[in-house]
């Protein structure tokens, strides 16, 4: 059985968007011949330019478009554009019992236009869910997916994480075995643990911190096996103990020591898939006094214990 795949291009599209995908897709024929056929779809029948400046010529119009398994809408400026975004809008809602419609990053807006994700939940890229939540009151926004499904409909958040939709889908089709080898070919995770922190923790700590705190997180991360107490990180930031907790929480919007214990059992994630580690090992490795705290914290902050986390994510 051949899946139709289309995706939607416009002025602005953002080309990893709609390239991360189908190189999924199209990786997937290599290994189950004939599982896709991609079609790009577009307004009219010329170029469209990406955010990039390349060139994408559509297969044929979105009203030529045959029966499709799935329609993919990547995300880009274009569609915060009523004129560009009006007729894939349009087409979206005669649509709209395609057995599986897609929005990548802000794709979102053209799939809210349409009515579609009314009542719905759904995801976008963070640094858009609050100005979607607004503009679309009647969707409630998950900011902290990687992807959400509701009904038939699904939603993903910035640029890479069509990849991970992408391969959620490939799973559903042909198999888990399948997803993953395409998920190994492409250097990729078949499933991203956590939610949509698509940066590191560090580089979220420098972006915010006021120039006193500039090289705490790279400290922190160096000795997170060491003493990472409040009055070692106000001494080093050079303030007094209560000072520093004032302007850390008001920064941050967290306490010094949960913002330590936090980094310490993200760090902890990663190294209990080391080889040769264990949960002991990672727990001082991460500065825990005890195997049996490090497990507590873990399974507080993940709701999962370190050991089960292992073998569900291995």
């Amino acid at each position: 059985m051949t899946r139709r795949i289309g995706f939607v291009c416009f002025d602005g599209v953002t080309v990893l968007d709609l390239t991360g995908p189908a190189e999924v897709f199209g990786t997937a024929n290599t290994l189950r011949a004939d599982a896709y056929e991609l079609f790009v779809l577009g307004s009219a029948m010329k170029p469209v330019t990406t955010d990039v400046g390349l060139k994408l010529l559509p297969d044929c119009r979105l009203g030529d478009a045959p029966p499709l398994d799935t329609i993919v809408i990547p995300g880009g400026d274009g569609l915060r554009d009523p004129r560009i975004a009006a007729p894939i809008v349009t087409w979206l809602r005669e649509r709209r019992r395609t057995r599986r419609i897609a929005s990548v990053c802000t794709g979102i807006y053209a799939l809210a236009a349409s009515g579609l994700l009314d009542g719905r939940c759904a995801t976008t890229h963070w640094r858009f869910a609050a100005d979607v939540g607004r503009r679309f009151p009647a969707i409630a926004i998950k900011p902290d997916a990687i992807y959400l499904q509701d009904g038939n409909i699904f939603t993903s958040a910035g640029v890479t994480a069509g990849i991970d939709l992408a391969l959620c889908f490939v799973e559903s089709d042909l198999g888990a075995r399948v997803a993953l080898s395409v998920a190994r070919e492409l250097v990729v995770y078949l499933k991203r643990s956590g939610g949509q922190m698509q940066f590191s923790e560090p580089l979220r700590f420098q972006t915010r911190a006021a120039e006193r705190f500039a090289d705490l997180a790279t400290f922190m991360v160096a000795n997170l096996h060491k003493d990472l107490s409040v009055e070692v990180l106000a001494q080093r930031a050079g303030l007094g103990v209560r000072h520093f907790t004032r302007r850390f929480s008001a920064v941050f919007n967290v306490p010094p020591a949960t913002y330590v214990e936090q980094m310490r059992l993200d760090e902890a994630r990663t190294r209990l898939f080391a080889a040769g580690q264990t949960v002991d090992s990672v727990a001082a490795s991460v500065g825990y006094a005890s195997a049996d705290s490090f497990r507590r914290a873990f399974e507080r902050r993940f709701g999962i214990a370190p050991s089960l986390y292992v073998k569900r994510f291995s």
